[in-house]
């Protein structure tokens, strides 16, 4: 016995997300949150899977995702704590 599969595999795309695909699920998830990742893409109209939905959400579109460079507040900051701590062995 095993832990069922996230979702039902046949008629799933695979591969690359389209801009498209971006744009439908940002607006649902704008519109409606996101509750449920099992029942989002069939309720956003998206043939992925929950699990895909959710790391293209978290990893890639939040508008709270960090891009660019370090500050030079923040390279400080490393250095500084590099410094104490070491590396991990």
């Amino acid at each position: 016995m095993g832990r069922r599969p996230c979702c039902e595999k046949t008629g799933l795309k695979k591969g690359p997300w389209s801009a498209e695909e971006d744009r439908i699920l940002i607006s649902h998830i704008r519109l409606h949150g996101h509750p449920n990742w099992r029942a989002l893409p069939q309720l956003a109209g998206l043939l992925r899977c929950g699990k895909s939905c959710r790391l293209r959400w978290i990893n890639y579109l939040r508008p709270d995702i960090k891009r660019g460079n370090f500050t030079p507040q923040e390279e400080e900051t490393i250095i500084n704590l590099h410094q104490s701590l070491g590396n991990s062995d």
